[in-house]
């Protein structure tokens, strides 16, 4: 049978990315979002490459809405296999130009959307013990950079929320499974949406990758939860060590490059923020999947092929180590020869 999966923050960047694998593999997709016209896009293009979508328009602050969501969900094609959170607003400034209220905005949809999100999953889910949960996060939820204090705070939330949820799932035996797909810096349509009080436009911090790149690392995570977290992205994995080994060397490094990473040489964003409101309401205002930043971003990563392919990997190391054994045991006998 095909799966259920429940995406949010389907309409635009990688939950609209992902959406589209799901649909080539014939799946049943409940894209949630504000935004009709990214909605709208995103249930055409999942149909189109062979799966079924359930359109349903939410927003993930509102528990009310959630839940709504994912009973209109299981109402329409049953029991819900795979929940993915990936809605996410945000505020590109230095922190005393964020008023309380874009902060409670922001935090309430970045991470409370989360946990609303699981919270109506494991509703459904913890009675039949089974399912998955994929929190997307970000390489920035373990290393914060200036100028996005209320992003990197939410991010830093979800890894805490999910950590101590995966203990008490551990706990009762339960057969849901929860995990996090750490991702790195993606060319979605946010940077030109944002609310940002920078000088310049904003931009992820190179090197960047394409939405689907992200989204093969989420469906991974989905199909191979018990892991409990995969970082997508060799940038993610450097960065994460990085703050690790050397955390109040990073502090100096961004404090002198962070700003300036972070910002175009083009005018900043003229149009309307989605913080409060969608920027895809109206018809024909459908952003997809990609931002304004394809001539610089990459289609592929290294790192998230060898994650999806463990066992390959550790077979090639292994026989590069026993050719190696071998080389060696060669080498010494023919000495002995001599």
């Amino acid at each position: 049978m095909a799966q259920t999966v429940v995406i949010t923050g389907a309409s635009a960047g990688i939950g609209r990315a992902t959406a589209r694998l799901y649909g080539g593999r014939g799946a049943d997709v409940v894209l949630v979002a504000r935004g009709r016209a990214g909605l709208d896009a995103a249930a055409k293009e999942v149909e189109s490459l062979g799966g079924r979508a359930l359109v349903h328009e939410a927003d993930v602050a509102d528990p009310d809405q959630v839940e709504a969501a994912a009973a209109a969900a299981e109402e329409h094609f049953g029991p819900v296999d795979v929940w993915i959170n990936c809605a996410f607003s945000t505020v590109f400034a230095p922190f005393e130009e964020i008023s309380h209220e874009e902060y409670r905005r922001a935090t309430e949809v970045t991470y409370l959307g989360f946990v609303n999100g699981t919270r109506s999953a494991l509703k459904r889910m913890l009675p039949r013990d089974r399912g998955t949960i994929v929190q997307v996060g970000s390489a920035l939820g373990e290393r914060s950079v200036p100028l996005q204090s209320v992003y990197c705070g939410a991010k830093h939330a979800i890894n805490g929320f999910t950590s101590s949820l995966r203990t008490e799932l551990l706990h009762r035996g339960s057969g849901v499974h929860v995990t996090v797909a750490q991702m790195p810096a993606v060319n979605t349509p946010q940077f030109s949406w944002v609310t940002s009080r920078l000088s310049k436009h904003p931009q992820p911090v190179p090197p960047i990758y394409q939405p689907e790149v992200a989204a093969r690392g989420v469906v991974h995570a989905a199909d191979h939860p018990r892991r409990k977290q995969y970082y997508i992205g060799a940038t993610t994995v450097a960065t994460v060590w990085a703050n690790r080994f050397f955390p109040a060397l990073l502090d100096r490094y961004l404090a002198r490059t962070g700003y300036g990473s972070q910002q175009t040489d083009q005018r900043p964003p003229t149009g309307d923020s989605n913080l409060f409101e969608p920027v895809d309401a109206a018809a024909g205002t459908d952003h997809g999947a990609h931002g304004m930043f394809d001539d610089a971003s990459h289609g592929s990563s290294l790192e998230a092929v060898l994650a999806r392919h463990p066992a390959a990997v550790a077979s090639a190391v292994a026989s590069a180590v026993g050719v190696g054994v071998a080389a060696t045991a060669r080498a010494a006998l023919s000495r002995r020869g001599r």
